[in-house]
């Protein structure tokens, strides 16, 4: 059974993850654990941007 999925919205999820992480790490005051955590979650919202963000460009959606 095939499934609906939003694209568009998943599409806005994920930039608001990257603006969240970013955020975070530049209001850190250098933390370290903080700055390295950021950094962790913006490799994953990489993955997820090429994984969905690119593949919602390329279906034109």
């Amino acid at each position: 059974m095939a499934q609906d999925y939003n694209i568009k919205e998943m599409v806005n999820i994920i930039k608001a993850l990257r603006k969240n992480a970013e955020s975070l790490k530049d209001i850190s005051g250098g933390i370290p654990a903080v700055v390295i955590n950021a950094d962790r979650i913006l490799a994953d919202v990489r993955m997820l941007e090429i994984d969905i963000s690119d593949a919602a460009e390329i279906l034109g959606k």
